[in-house]
């Protein structure tokens, strides 16, 4: 699961990959990014990123494949990998979409989505065991949301049928020049939809107390072919593991009320 706020990840294996790839492969490290809970990240002296996923970060585990997959096509572009580890673009100046005006964000966001998604293929997994994983966890907890979830998760099932972002939000939605690029994938496969919830709930201070905002959002991904009550059942699900604040069980609740 992906959350804002976490206990960090043991990064000291992904470090030492890290530098050791940087000495084969002759490049110099910065300092780490910060709020790197589950890769070491750190910038290169050519301008480029070396990300190092840990071995705990399952869900990261395709993400040089996706990248490899889009080409520098809406997201940061791979130069090298070994593993998990990968050589890629450095957005730059790097300001996320959080600093643009809400309906131009929207925007920006529906279109760039468009071209991360692509049909099924390998290696990719469909995120169906995860997500029964990440439910039992949620129900064991005692979740709200939880029984709500299994409900809608029964009517729409999981269809394995695109390649997705997985974490698509505001802060890995960065400007490369004059245009966007997402990074951070988390990717499955999975309905298109899957991809919505985290934006409806993003960026970090969003807490969805504005429903006219939430369902204006839902309205744009709407009007690019994507599927109403999908969106709402999927933001509930992953809601039911991932936002589990009073906040966010009414706002989610009311999505399909």
């Amino acid at each position: 699961m992906v959350e804002d706020v976490r206990e960090p990840i043991d990064l000291s294996s992904a470090r030492r990959t890290a530098r050791e790839l940087a000495r084969e492969w002759g490049l110099e490290l910065g300092e780490p990014f910060a709020l790197n809970y589950a890769s070491f990240v750190a910038p290169t002296s050519d301008g480029r990123v070396l990300k190092v996923a840990s071995d705990g970060d399952d869900e990261s585990l395709h993400e040089p494949d996706a990248l490899e997959l889009w080409g520098g096509d809406g997201a940061v572009r791979a130069f090298r990998r070994s593993g998990r580890a990968v050589l890629e673009e450095r957005a730059d100046p790097g300001d996320d979409l959080s600093v643009c005006s809400e309906d131009d964000g929207t925007a920006i966001a529906v279109a760039l989505v468009q071209k991360l998604w692509r049909p099924a293929t390998t290696p990719f997994r469909s995120v169906e065991p995860d997500v029964e994983r990440w439910l039992d966890e949620a129900e064991r907890e005692g979740s709200e949301l939880a029984p709500l979830a299994r409900e809608l998760l029964d009517v729409v099932g999981v269809n394995a049928e695109w390649v997705v972002h997985g974490d698509f939000h505001h802060h890995n939605i960065l400007r490369h020049g004059e245009r966007y690029v997402a990074i951070d994938p988390k990717p499955y496969l999975a309905d298109r939809e899957y991809d919505v919830p985290s934006f409806l709930w993003n960026p970090m201070d969003n807490h969805m107390t504005d429903r006219a905002q939430t369902e204006r959002r839902i309205a744009a991904f709407v009007a690019s072919g994507l599927d109403d009550f999908k969106i709402r059942a999927w933001s509930i699900i992953r809601g039911s593991y991932l936002r589990r604040e009073e906040h966010f069980v009414t706002a989610l609740r009311a999505l399909v009320d």
